[in-house]
């Protein structure tokens, strides 16, 4: 049986986790798996790392579409998601239920946690404009943490270095003790899509032919969905 190399974002970890697992067992190949952020494993293919199976945001996709890395036609959406806010298990929920509610909390917050922007993930570049947007960049400055680079920033709300945590969905929901509050409002919040795609020059084509496929099934769709993510 092969051996497949699979670069995954974080942004799916929940849910993929699992279903990497599954197909281990029932296939019988191997998967090599490499966790991070979309835009930190984009970097390392560009300079010149190679995978077998690579699981992106839609926008990562394409950057390596371009780059003649992606094996043409071999892209598959699997799932989109917006970006959320989360508390610890058991803490006051505070209303986000509106912009200006949104803003409010946030400036009452004590501390708050996001992806380091310089990190390129979807979430953390989104949030800091967003903060900018909301003119309210310079108050948050002090009081916010980073998790380390491809990390949860969910993580924080256990240690308690973070009161707040914002992220993808998905990735609140993967820290067990994290408790989602809900997607940042109406037209605040942002969907990222993520998608499946072989690379050119796979040496296990049939192999990543059947892993897109698996997670494609009907009992991927469910996993997907018990995780936060939305599946079309």
């Amino acid at each position: 049986m092969a051996e497949l190399v699979v670069f995954s974002t974080i942004g799916v970890r929940s849910a993929a986790e699992r279903l990497f697992a599954q197909f281990d067992e029932v296939s019988g190949h191997k998967l090599a798996i490499t966790w991070g952020t979309a835009p930190m494993l984009v970097k390392r293919i560009e300079g010149g790392d190679t995978a077998d199976v690579v699981v992106l945001s839609r926008a990562g996709i394409e950057a390596l579409t371009k780059l003649g890395k992606i094996a043409p036609g071999a892209d598959t959406m699997l799932a989109s998601s917006g970006v959320g806010i989360a508390v610890k298990a058991g803490a006051p929920k505070p209303d986000i239920s509106t912009p200006e509610a949104l803003k409010r909390t946030l400036l009452n917050a004590k501390s708050i946690a996001y992806s380091e922007p310089s990190a390129g993930g979807a979430s953390g570049v989104y949030f800091a404009k967003l903060l900018e947007r909301m003119g309210i960049a310079d108050e948050m400055t002090p009081k916010t943490k980073y998790p380390p680079p491809g990390g949860f920033s969910a993580n924080l709300l256990m240690t308690g270095e973070a009161e707040l945590a914002v992220q993808q969905k998905p990735e609140l929901l993967h820290v067990a003790g994290a408790d989602v509050i809900g997607l940042l409002p109406g037209d605040l919040n942002v969907v990222t899509e993520f998608a499946v795609a072989i690379m050119a020059g796979c040496k296990n084509d049939e192999a990543g032919k059947a892993l897109i496929k698996m997670l494609r099934s009907p009992e991927a769709i469910a996993v997907f969905r018990s995780k936060g993510l939305d599946t079309p």
